[in-house]
């Protein structure tokens, strides 16, 4: 199975704060892995590091065998940022076109004009997403739950080999975070490879293979169901409550 994603004795500092300890991991293709952990924990941290957004201090990240610092492929990498909904500025009349045509700019030289094989590629990713009958609707107007769905269509543009969400339901109703799940399942299956960082820890019981829990050290890193009949179990999600068997 392809390596995707290797990370090797990764250390970051905000300041005097150690918030990732050598934390060493791969992902693999076809992974749909959850990051799991407290608050402060350091799953936003790491995600922004393979990203390449933040630099550690010590370590290294390679993604598709190439350092991180070097690799220019940034398509590849589809990201629906942490409050991406919060990012939504309800005064400039953004449409949903123009924020799923921003995913396709890493893709782009001077002058980045979108073409007509770009506005088939908009169409096509908001159909992954059942929103193109939304096309031309700003995105102000919309639902939440139909905001981040536009979001991921930004994501899912460029066609990226891997999906990485940092938190994607926030503010979202129990319901719509059930059907968003399963949507990500359906992408899993048919190929792309899923990261996905939350401190809700239910999410683990239905669709996710493998599970990395972080509290600034690597805890535990495997499968979905060695996580849930791990000893260590208790010690892993502290207070937090889980549902160990999938439905």
């Amino acid at each position: 199975m392809d390596v995707l994603v290797e990370i090797r004795h990764l250390f970051f500092w905000y300041g005097q704060r150690l918030v990732l300890e050598d934390i060493n991991f791969d992902i693999k293709r076809g992974d749909f892995l959850a990051i799991l952990g407290p608050n402060g924990s350091g799953k936003t941290t790491l995600l922004k590091c393979i990203l390449g957004l933040l630099k550690p201090q010590k370590g290294e990240i390679k993604l598709f065998g190439v350092p991180v610092e070097e690799f220019s492929e940034k398509w590849r990498l589809g990201y629906v940022p942490q409050r991406a909904i919060a990012l939504v500025d309800p005064v400039f009349p953004l449409s949903v076109e123009e924020v799923v045509g921003f995913g396709l700019l890493p893709k782009k030289k001077f002058p980045r004009f979108l073409a007509r094989a770009d506005k088939d590629a908009i169409l096509k990713a908001l159909k992954q997403v059942e929103m193109e009958n939304y096309l031309h609707q700003r995105i102000s107007k919309l639902s939440g739950g139909q905001q981040q769905r536009v979001f991921i269509a930004r994501a899912l543009v460029s066609r990226p080999e891997i999906l990485i969400l940092d938190e994607p339901t926030t503010g979202i109703d129990a319901a719509t975070q059930e059907r968003f799940y399963d949507l990500l399942a359906e992408f899993n299956q048919k190929g792309l490879t899923i990261v996905i960082v939350t401190h809700d820890i239910g999410i683990v019981n239905k669709h996710v293979k493998q599970v990395a829990c972080l509290n600034r050290r690597l805890v535990y890193h495997g499968t979905h169901e060695e996580f849930c009949s791990s000893p260590r179990l208790q010690q892993i999600i502290g207070e937090h409550h889980l549902v160990i068997h999938r439905h």
